[in-house]
């Protein structure tokens, strides 16, 4: 980065003010080769094997309450964090392709909005917010179509953190159990449709 593009990073970062919808710069792109046209399906590959993982401690932290904010654990299921969402997320984030890394810039400008957030309302991190106090900033951006003005861009980051945060967990077994997803499960056997479902559709 060169000293004019530092400079007006922190003009820019000095002007704006904390905590209304108003996000940082946009974080620079991963410089990582991607896996090409052919890659290994049979191999079995570890958060960061492929490129560099992206969030800090801190930021694991933010994204961490975050995510179980938006799904805790309960009586049928654990919560987001428990079962590796957040390190999908960071996969996700970390990936060198184009939807990825617009997904970066979302990610990262928002948690970085939330910390913000949490030190205007409350003077201390997200991770150090009880129920209620955390619960009162995302009902501010969690539904874009009424979000405040002030809160929109929030909330356009908390639409696509929830996206993200559903998709990792219920594509984990026990996000899959969760949903009572019967399919995807080997058989020992397989005779065929029932009857009363050959019937239905004429087939029988």
């Amino acid at each position: 980065m060169d000293r004019r593009t530092t400079i007006k990073w922190m003009l820019a970062a000095a002007a704006a003010p904390l905590g209304h919808g108003v996000f940082a710069a946009v974080p620079a792109k991963v410089a990582a080769k991607p896996y090409g046209q052919d890659p290994k399906l049979l191999n079995v590959y570890h958060p960061g094997e492929l490129w560099p993982l992206t969030f800090s401690a801190a930021q694991r932290r933010t994204a961490t309450v975050l995510c179980d904010a938006i799904i805790p654990a309960d009586a049928t299921s654990p919560s987001a964090s428990a079962v590796g969402v957040v390190d999908f997320l960071d996969e996700w984030i970390s990936a060198p392709y184009p939807g990825q890394q617009k997904d970066r810039t979302i990610v990262l400008n928002g948690l970085q909005w939330l910390d913000k957030e949490s030190g205007r309302r409350f003077s201390k991190p997200v991770h150090e917010l009880d129920a209620q106090q955390l619960h009162a900033i995302c009902d501010d951006i969690c539904y874009l179509p009424k979000a405040k003005p002030r809160f929109v861009e929030a909330a356009k980051f908390f639409a696509r953190y929830r996206d993200l945060t559903a998709s990792g967990f219920y594509t984990t077994p026990e996000g899959r159990k969760d949903l009572q997803f019967i399919g995807n499960v080997p058989l020992a056997s397989f005779d065929g449709p029932p009857l009363e479902v050959l019937k239905k559709v004429g087939l029988a």
